[in-house]
């Protein structure tokens, strides 16, 4: 299980954190997450406050994805990212079918079948500016979701209708 933290507040919330506080330190695979916090990249979420709601280990080569539901058609769509390089770059977004302001834009990405009716847009490789950026989380219906080797967090569970910051920060350098 990941490393992640979420920031308090709930009544089903302390239960969690005690769970996850056991599986501290482990990675998706079961082995320790090698060196300090500080030494690894980290995949944060942040309240419009800047607290943090999300803390993931991010080391060089790992990715995530933005996983959400389609406002109108409510099937899942989702865009990937992957820290390369010291960057947050979005590689690749899936799109279920061409739905309402779902489209792939020529020169942007290789738009390829997903063999279900829908399409991945491969080799978008874009860096995120600042490697943030804000989000407005949706409602429950929406779910706005981190996916992480396969574990989803919900992000509408933790910030419904409000804005947070979804971002790489990098371990600070050593003098």
């Amino acid at each position: 299980m990941r490393d992640w933290r979420l920031k308090a507040g709930r009544a089903w919330l302390p239960a969690l954190l005690l769970c996850v506080g056991l599986a501290t330190g482990a990675s998706a695979a079961g082995a320790p997450v090698t060196g300090s916090p500080a030494d690894v990249a980290r995949l944060e979420v942040l309240d419009s406050d800047g607290e943090t709601l999300v803390n993931l280990p991010m080391p060089e080569g790992e990715g995530w994805c933005l996983e959400w539901n389609h406002s109108v058609e409510g099937f899942p769509v989702l865009d990937c990212y992957r820290h390369r390089q010291g960057r947050m770059v979005l590689v690749r977004s899936h799109l279920p079918d061409f739905a309402a302001g779902l489209d792939h834009i020529p020169g942007r990405g290789r738009q390829v079948s997903d063999g279900e009716g829908g399409y991945w847009i491969e080799a978008i490789d874009e860096p995120v500016p600042g490697n943030a950026y804000r989000l407005r989380v949706g409602a429950m219906r929406v779910d706005h979701r981190l996916v992480v080797d396969g574990e989803r967090i919900s992000l509408s569970r933790l910030a419904e209708n409000r804005r947070v910051t979804i971002r790489l920060a990098l371990p600070a350098a050593s003098d």
